[in-house]
C-alpha cells in the first residue's frame, strides 16, 4: 500500500479497483482510506460492493485533490452482482467535469448491459472520463454501446497492462470525451497487483477547478 501511495501521490485524481474496504484480508484497513492519507489527497470515497462474511470485501474508490461537488455511485447490471460505477462531478454545470471510475465483468453480456448502462449516465456529460479495468479491449463489440451514447472516445493508442509480469492485454482504460485533450498515456507498475496502473494527464476545463 504504501508503494501504491508514493505512485499515487503523484497524480490530482486517482480511480481504485478491488480496494479491499475494511476485512479480516486487509486487518480490517479501508485501503481507499488509507492510501489517501499516505499520498495527501484532501479527497476521498469508495463504493463497496462485495463482502465475503467480512474476510474479504472490494470497493472501487477516488483519490483527489479537487473537491468533488457531488458523488454517486450505482450498481451495475449483471449475471452475478457485486459490480458498480462510481462518479464524481467537479465545477457547476456542463462545464464541470464528470469522473466515473467502473469495474466490469468477465462476460461479454453483462458487459454489454453495463456499458449500455453506463453510457446512459454519461450521455449528457460532455467533459467526462471513464477509468477503470474493463476486462476487455476497447475495440469490443460491446463496447460500441458506450462510444454511441456518449461522447467518450476509444483511446489512440492500447497499452497493455495485464498480467502485469508480462504485459499483453489491453484491458484496463481511461477514456475520455472529445473535448479533453489528454497526452502520454502510460503504464506504471502498481505494486503486488496483477494489472499495471495507467496514468495521463488531461487539460480539463477550468470550470471544474472551480468550487
Amino acid at each position: 500500500l504504501d508503494a501504491i501511495a508514493l505512485m499515487a501521490g503523484e497524480h490530482d485524481i486517482v480511480g481504485l479497483q478491488e480496494a479491499d474496504p475494511g476485512s479480516l484480508r486487509s486487518g480490517f484497513t479501508n485501503q481507499t482510506h488509507y492510501l489517501a492519507e499516505r499520498a495527501g489527497f484532501d479527497y476521498w470515497t469508495h463504493q463497496p460492493n462485495r463482502n465475503v462474511a467480512r474476510v474479504a470485501g472490494s470497493a472501487n474508490g477516488l483519490l483527489s485533490r479537487l473537491e468533488p461537488v457531488e458523488v454517486t455511485d450505482h450498481s451495475l447490471p449483471g449475471r452475478i452482482s457485486g459490480r458498480g460505477v462510481l462518479m464524481a462531478r467537479f465545477g457547476e454545470g456542463a462545464e464541470g467535469l464528470t469522473v466515473a471510475v467502473a469495474h466490469l465483468s468477465l462476460g461479454a453480456n453483462s458487459r454489454r448491459s453495463q456499458l449500455a448502462f453506463i453510457g446512459e449516465l454519461l450521455s449528457d456529460h460532455p467533459h467526462a472520463v471513464l477509468m477503470g479495468d474493463f476486462n476487455c479491449v476497447a475495440d469490443r463489440p460491446e463496447m460500441d454501446v458506450l462510444y454511441r451514447n456518449t461522447r467518450l472516445q476509444p483511446p489512440a493508442c492500447a497499452v497493455h497492462t495485464f498480467p502485469s509480469w508480462k504485459p499483453q492485454r489491453a484491458i484496463d482504460h481511461i477514456l475520455v470525451t472529445d473535448s479533453l485533450r489528454c497526452a502520454d498515456m502510460r503504464a506504471l507498475p502498481a505494486a503486488f497487483s496483477d494489472h499495471l496502473a495507467l496514468s495521463v494527464n488531461l487539460d480539463v476545463p477550468e470550470a471544474a477547478l472551480l468550487r
